[in-house]
C-alpha cells in the first residue's frame, strides 16, 4: 500500500467511515467522502481541509439506497479518473424484541447495510477490475459472526453481507479485485450512543460481554488488516478471543450468552 490510491467512503460523515477517511488522506490517498446528509457531510470536509492542509479530498451526498445510485457514482468515479478502493460503512442498526420490530425496520436495515453496499459494488465494479489494486473492503460486524438479542434485522443484514463478500472473494479474485470484510465488535460511535439510549436490557448484557473498543483501536487494526490482505479483520485481541470461542465451541459459547441474557430478562410488554 505505498501507492497513493483514489478511495470512495460510504457512511463518511461520522464513526468509522470518518475516521478511516481521516487516516487514509493522511497517508496521502485521493478520497471521496460519501454520505446521505449534505450539509453535514460539507461541514465535515470543511473541518478535513483545515486540519490537512493539501488533502486530496472530495464529497458526494447520496443515500445508498438510492435508485439513481449507479449513474451517480459513475459519474463520481470518472471525474477521480478511476477508483482503487471502496469501502462500504454505511449503516443503520434496529433494535429491539421481534414482536416489535415491524416489516418496514428489516426491509431498511437490508436496503442500507446490505444492498446499499451490493449497489456500490456494481457500480464501482469496472472501474476496480481496471485498476491495477482493485480492494473492496465491506464493513460488517462481530454480528455477522453470531446470533444477537434484540439485533434480529441487524445479523441478518450483516449475514448476508458476509455472505456476499465470501462469494465475491472468490469471484473476484480471478479477475484482480480483493475482497474484504471487518467485523467489529461494538466500539464508540455516534450509531452505538444513540442506542444506548433505548437498547433492551437484555441486548446490552449480550452485546457487551465483548469489551467495546475505542473508535482508534478499530481504525488502526482495520488499516493493519487491510495492508496484511486478511479476508476477516477482526479489531481488538479479545474480540479475536471472542470469536474464536464462538466459531470453535459454538454450544459453550450460547451457554454463556443465556446466562447472561437470563440474569437481566424483561422480555417484551
Amino acid at each position: 500500500m505505498n501507492r497513493s490510491r483514489k478511495v470512495i467512503i460510504t457512511g463518511a460523515s461520522s464513526g468509522l467511515g470518518l475516521a478511516l477517511a481521516e487516516a487514509l488522506l493522511r497517508r496521502g490517498d485521493h478520497v471521496t467522502l460519501v454520505a446521505r446528509d449534505r450539509d453535514k457531510l460539507a461541514a465535515v470536509c470543511v473541518r478535513l481541509r483545515q486540519q490537512l492542509a493539501g488533502a486530496r479530498l472530495e464529497q458526494l451526498p447520496l443515500d445508498v439506497s438510492a435508485a439513481e445510485l449507479e449513474k451517480t457514482v459513475a459519474s463520481a468515479v470518472a471525474a477521480m479518473a478511476g477508483i482503487d478502493l471502496l469501502i462500504n460503512c454505511a449503516g443503520i442498526l434496529r433494535e429491539g424484541y421481534v414482536e416489535q420490530l415491524s416489516e418496514q425496520d428489516y426491509r431498511q436495515t437490508f436496503d442500507i447495510n446490505y444492498f446499499g453496499a451490493l449497489r456500490m459494488i456494481r457500480a464501482t465494479l469496472p472501474d476496480l477490475k481496471a485498476s491495477r489494486q482493485g480492494q473492496i473492503v465491506n464493513i460488517a460486524s462481530v454480528a455477522a459472526l453470531t446470533g444477537v438479542f434484540g439485533y434480529s434485522a441487524y445479523c441478518s443484514s450483516k449475514y448476508a453481507l458476509l455472505g456476499l463478500s465470501e462469494a465475491l472473494r472468490a469471484e473476484l479474485k480471478p479477475q484482480g479485485v480483493k475482497v474484504q470484510i471487518v467485523c467489529p465488535p461494538e466500539f464508540d460511535s455516534p450509531m452505538v450512543d444513540a442506542l444506548d439510549q433505548t437498547r433492551t436490557p437484555e441486548n446490552k448484557a449480550h452485546t457487551l460481554s465483548i469489551p467495546k473498543l475505542t473508535l482508534a483501536a478499530v481504525v488502526e487494526d482495520v488499516v493493519a488488516g487491510m495492508e496484511q490482505n486478511h479476508f476477516m479483520i477482526i479489531p481488538g485481541r479479545k474480540t479475536r478471543l471472542m470469536v474464536l470461542g464462538i466459531r470453535h465451541f459454538p454450544a459453550l459459547s450460547r451457554w454463556l450468552a443465556d446466562h447472561r441474557i437470563h440474569e437481566v430478562y424483561q422480555g417484551p410488554p
